[in-house]
């Protein structure tokens, strides 16, 4: 997935969900998941979407 694609659908999945999704970058492109069930590499990490964050 590009990155713009993946930065919409986190979005996306962030307001619908009303969950932290994170964006990881992947060997294939980009990947966007609930926070709580990513367990690998924080350096894959490109941006946390928290729609109650201030």
């Amino acid at each position: 997935m590009s990155l713009e694609a993946a930065q919409r659908y986190a979005w996306n999945l962030a307001c619908t969900l009303k969950v932290i999704i994170i964006l990881i970058e992947t060997d294939d492109g980009y990947n966007a998941m609930p926070s709580d069930e990513y367990d690998g590499d924080v350096e894959r990490v490109i941006r946390e979407y928290d729609v109650y964050a201030s």
